[in-house]
């Protein structure tokens, strides 16, 4: 596979983990509950790591440019600001000081990236919507793209489908080769239940084949696609 492939590990993954991969990306690294600044910052890390940093404590009293100095301190080749509170108006200012003050690449979630000229970060592309109609709304921009082996289950009645959960992947299914997953229809007396399942072979294709609409990077999960 061609595109870069940053693996998240916790903390205790990194000590645990041996060899280390290729790209590890180091997370859970968050705003201090107590003071000013971050907490839980990684100890030194190979020169290809990513550090994501994560909002679940708001950053309403921290002092960015205290932060501006440790993120200076971490040896990592790039910066994943995993920020999901926009009712925070804090956290808007704060990106945009990281990313006009970084000279490493610094990625963001799409609520945060409008005027800012640095890479996007994406959910998974869903498994029932082609890869290019799904970046189409981001056309022109550089895109870091979470990658999972995802699963889906639509239910068939005569209300119509509802899309849930896929409990179990069948034991046999079908390639379907433009979402880049897998399927299989079974048919019930009161309902036919359509699944969808990606697995590793088919999220490597699908990362292959993401690179010519602006995607850069990957992160996924150590635990997931180790």
């Amino acid at each position: 596979m061609g595109l870069p492939l940053h693996l998240a590990l916790t903390a205790a993954e990194f000590t645990t983990c041996s060899p280390l991969p290729d790209r590890p990306a180091w997370m859970a690294c968050h705003f201090s509950p107590y003071g000013t600044g971050l907490c839980n910052l990684p100890p030194d890390l190979p020169d290809a790591a990513m550090v994501i940093l994560n909002d679940r404590i708001p950053p309403a009293t921290h002092d960015p440019e205290y932060i501006l100095d440790q993120l200076a301190q971490i040896n990592c080749s790039c910066i994943l600001l995993d920020f999901q509170r926009p009712d925070v108006p804090e956290t808007a200012d704060l990106v945009r000081v990281i990313v006009e003050s970084e000279s490493r690449p610094v990625g963001v979630t799409p609520q945060y990236g409008s005027g800012l000229s640095c890479p996007l970060f994406l959910p998974p592309v869903p498994m029932d919507i082609p890869i290019k109609d799904y970046l189409a709304p981001w056309h022109g921009r550089e895109i870091w793209l979470e990658a999972a082996t995802d699963r889906l289950c639509y239910t068939v009645t005569a209300q119509g489908s509802v899309p849930g959960p896929l409990s179990q992947i069948p034991v046999q299914g079908f390639p379907e080769e433009p979402l880049f997953c897998h399927h299989r229809v079974e048919v019930f007396a009161d309902r036919a239940e359509f699944a969808l399942w990606r697995t590793r072979e088919d999220l490597d294709a699908l990362l292959d084949a993401a690179a010519p609409f602006g995607v850069t990077k990957a992160i996924g999960l150590w635990q997931e696609l180790g």
